[in-house]
């Protein structure tokens, strides 16, 4: 028995960041599983169900928009805590597993998550481990599958949001929209990020030119 954890939802400028750990045997685990980013969402939330039923244990961690935007962390900080979290979901004491590493430095990533989990671990970090690892890959449906549904869950409060994703116009559309209307970006913004700055500088200046 092993485990494999990755997040989603690292980039983007609107909601929440998930990480998921998958604990099972490899070979239990359905045939597909790989880097969610290339795998379609109808797939994916198939894969995700066949996921949980084929794995020992299966948990998500949350990281919202306040803790992105606190001024005292960064977003590597934040992803080592997100891994660190997942883990703490699932009993691991005495087992090994594969990080995806989201630190330059794979190796420093994964002894950084070792120390946000109580049970003893030992967690192996690799860059590109959801093309390799096929419990890294189930984790990295799992957790764009908790992602996609977060975003669902805006567009319900606010509309069309788009992915979130700063490159996509919808997104991008949506944030100057709710500025224009509201005066202040929507509390699912990550304000610290420079297409939410921008946005905002772009509606003081449109503001400046009425006068």
């Amino acid at each position: 028995m092993r485990f494999g954890v990755d997040e989603a939802g690292k980039g983007p400028v609107l909601g929440s960041m998930f990480a998921a750990v998958v604990r099972a045997d490899p070979a239990a685990l359905p045939e597909g599983v790989g880097d969610s980013k290339g795998i379609p969402p109808a797939r994916r939330e198939r894969l995700d169900e066949a996921i949980r039923d084929a794995a020992d244990a299966v948990a998500v961690a949350e990281i919202p928009v306040e803790r992105i935007d606190d001024p005292e962390t960064d977003m590597n900080t934040l992803t080592v805590a997100a891994h660190g979290e997942a883990l703490a979901g699932v009993a691991t004491d005495g087992l090994s597993g594969t990080v995806d590493a989201g630190d330059t430095d794979a190796e420093r990533f994964g002894r950084r998550v070792a120390e946000r989990v109580e049970a003893t671990v030992t967690v192996d970090a690799e860059h590109g481990a959801d093309e390799t690892d096929p419990l890294v890959g189930a984790a990295s449906i799992v957790a764009k599958v908790a992602r996609d549904a977060h975003v669902a869950s805006l567009s319900e409060t606010y509309g069309a949001v788009g992915s979130g994703y700063p490159s996509d116009p919808t997104t991008r559309e949506f944030l100057a929209g709710y500025v224009d209307e509201n005066g202040d970006l929507p509390d699912c913004a990550r304000a610290s990020w420079s297409t939410c700055e921008d946005v905002l500088a772009a509606a003081e200046q449109a503001t400046l030119g009425e006068f």
